[in-house]
């Protein structure tokens, strides 16, 4: 923590902790003691003292995390590091990094922005001395240098930190470290790892067998079979293996695992959950398929299941020692797959009942849930983020969010990655904050959202899929420090994996213009430019781009009525023409980057209803209508344009043929520029983080 350049950075440090944790060890402690702490501390000198009176309290702290391994904190200490973090706005209070996926500049820029940094720069400032920067930045290089020796990511530690906490650190003519705390302990063997590429055998397969299909009812098995055969996957690459059968519904039946003719790339397991175990059993000896869906429930969701289920993970995980790595298992819990490239979809919803059109002329994203439901309500609510994918992964009795987003953050013809998360297996979060990054280094987005969020939210996310719902103040920063957009709320989640796919290919800035002919509506955008940890700012219109609005309003005669500035009330008299010509100008500033329009349905002067009674053919059939002139640009404009249909199910059409041909629409100003403002922002930070890592 000196402010000295010519100290070597951790390798002294490093090598006197490692003495300290022996010293320790050999006494039977997993904890420093007084004379050790003391020692730990002066060796990066510092001195275990009380600081000064009125300076700023930081906590520093090393944490071994069961989900992001070891993690990097810093923010206010001593009392005021004792307040409910709820009293801050994000990353005020702390701020929090994995030490695998940052360095000291990069969490030196993340810890400005909390109180603590602020307090220091102003007391630096008012005393005439120089900016804290470089001294913390040195302090947060040693710690994170800590981290990476003594954490279970270091192929062979012989201890690891458990927590190293440092409180009421000061830094004045020496730094001084009110109270420390230092734990430690022998590294613990995770699981092995899953042979992932046979994901892709789950996803494109080339033939599926399937167990628990009913020769004579309807039962989940069976409309699983008539789910596949409805999405076009063909008879003859299925089979059904059941006793006693040759054939149900046109496809064959086979006896047996072992009586198979050829290795299945897929299986699907459709039997009641107490068959589950010894079905496993027969599923790895026999080595007759490569990937696996469990469907079946209740495997760990709830106290009695739970020593049973981990026996089983136990079993599946054992088998990827075994040659050939083993089958991959999706679930248990799981809904199941929709995979439009590989033409199939698994699901136990009957294709009546969610029906799946294409809303994009190019299917580019995917979406992975823990909870199947999640999906159904996302798709049956908003065709239009119509994923190429979506999984289910239920209970991760095997194949984790990790595995699932490190392959698809390799799959070039994916853009936009949607998941739903309600806890993650031990370690696995790291994996997944790996595979964020790799994604956003492929130049993917990756929309997140987590459940949980509550102490009552947690216990529900227990008995649902038997995961454990973690810190969402850790998963949010870990995530977004990764490079993740992460989700509040189902709407913003909804909103974010939507933008996210409608503006991939647009450049982004800052710079907001803003339309409407409601003036309430042009104030909304304004006022909905800024969110938590984001903003936009309303660009500044240059004077030609003045002119050339006035001339269109003198045409359209509407100048008396209308000043040009942004954000612009061009006034309920204004037809689709004026709006498209407005919105054209905007696009053509050099100080805008972004525009967001209303759309203005209720308008008489609007052609926004499906059939209009009072003036015939002025309506959506109209080819000078908005629902024609409007997508040629929005799809021409490298500067993203964002429509707003702020109106009843009246103008449901006119939004659903805007969005039909990739227009970016919302129902609502400020949930549509609210949502800008989050995904510029994360667009912004991608392109930092790729710029970084070059």
């Amino acid at each position: 923590m000196n402010d000295r350049t010519t100290i070597s950075p951790g390798a002294a440090l490093n090598a006197a902790t490692g003495e300290l944790f022996r010293q320790a060890a050999g006494e039977g402690r997993d904890a420093l003691n007084g004379d050790e702490l003391q020692r730990f501390v002066a060796s990066f000198g510092a001195a275990l003292a009380e600081g000064m009176p009125g300076g700023v309290d930081l906590r520093i702290a090393l944490e071994n995390t069961r989900e992001f391994g070891m993690v990097l904190t810093a923010g206010q200490g001593g009392l005021d590091g004792a307040l409910d973090r709820a009293n801050f706005r994000k990353d005020r209070a702390a701020v929090s990094a994995s030490v695998e996926l940052t360095d000291a500049a990069d969490f030196m820029r993340l810890f400005r922005r909390t109180v603590a940094y602020q307090k220091m720069a102003a007391l630096a400032q008012r005393d005439g001395r120089r900016a804290p920067d470089p001294v913390l930045e040195f302090c947060f290089g040693l710690m994170l240098g800590l981290g990476r020796e003594y954490s279970a990511a270091n192929p062979q530690p012989a201890f690891v930190i458990r927590q190293l906490e440092l409180d009421q650190v000061q830094f004045a003519k020496k730094p001084t470290v009110g109270v420390a705390r230092v734990e430690f302990g022998p590294p613990v063997a995770g699981r092995l790892p899953r042979p992932a590429h046979k994901i892709d055998k789950l996803i494109h397969p080339q033939s599926i067998g399937i167990i628990g299909v009913s020769a004579s009812g309807m039962n989940f098995g069976r409309i699983i079979l008539k789910n596949l055969m409805g999405s076009g996957y063909a008879k003859e690459k299925l089979t059904i293996i059941r006793p006693g059968e040759t054939e149900i519904d046109g496809v064959r039946c086979v006896d047996s695992l072992r009586a198979l003719p050829a290795k299945l790339d897929l299986l699907i397991v459709a039997v009641p959950n107490d068959a589950v175990y010894e079905l496993v059993d027969e599923i790895i000896a026999a080595d007759a398929v490569e990937s696996v869906m469990l469907i079946p429930g209740g495997l760990g969701e709830t106290a009695k299941s739970r020593e049973p289920a981990a026996a089983l993970a136990a079993k599946i995980n054992a088998a990827h020692g075994n040659p050939g790595g083993g089958p991959v298992f999706l679930g248990a819990n799981c809904l199941g797959v929709v995979s439009h490239p590989g033409g199939y979809d698994s699901w136990f919803i009957p294709l009546e009942r969610l029906p799946k059109p294409q809303k994009k002329a190019q299917r580019n994203s995917v979406m992975l849930s823990q909870s199947g439901a999640f999906m159904i309500t996302r798709i049956s609510q908003n065709p239009w983020l119509d994923p190429a994918y979506m999984l289910a992964l239920g209970n991760q009795t095997d194949l984790t969010h990790g595995d699932m987003l490190g392959f698809f953050a390799d799959r070039p013809e994916i853009d936009t990655l949607g998941i739903y998360i309600e806890g993650f297996k031990d370690g696995d979060g790291l994996d997944f904050a790996r595979a964020v990054r790799k994604a956003v280094l492929n130049g993917k987005q990756v929309v997140v959202y987590k459940s949980g969020r509550t102490e009552a939210g947690a216990g529900g996310v227990m008995g649902h899929t038997a995961s454990i719902a973690g810190d969402p103040v850790l998963f949010e920063a870990v995530l977004r420090q990764a490079g993740a957009i992460v989700a509040e709320d189902f709407s913003s989640f909804d909103d974010l994996f939507y933008i996210a796919g409608a503006l991939h290919g647009k450049k982004v800035g800052k710079r907001l213009g803003a339309i409407s002919g409601a003036g309430f509506e042009a104030v909304g955008m304004a006022d909905s430019i800024a969110t938590e940890t984001s903003s936009l700012e309303m660009g500044a219109l240059e004077a030609a781009t003045v002119e050339r609005v006035q001339a269109i309003l003198a045409a359209k005669r509407l100048d008396a009525l209308v000043e040009v500035r942004n954000p612009i009330d061009i006034n309920p008299g204004a037809d689709d023409e004026a709006h498209l010509q407005i919105t054209e100008a905007f696009l053509d500033d050099p100080n805008i980057d972004a525009v967001v329009v209303g759309l203005d349905p209720t308008a008489p002067s609007i052609r926004g209803l499906e059939t209009s009674k009072l003036r015939p053919g002025y309506d959506l059939s109209d080819p000078k209508g908005t629902v024609h002139i409007y997508p040629p640009l929005a799809a021409k404009s490298d500067k993203p344009v964002i429509g707003i249909v702020d109106g009843g199910s009246l103008y449901d059409a006119m939004a659903a043929k805007l969005m039909d041909q990739g227009v970016c629409m919302f129902r609502n100003c400020g949930r549509g520029t609210r949502a800008l403002a989050r995904y510029v922002e994360a667009r912004l930070e991608a392109d930092a983080i790729r710029e970084r890592n070059q």
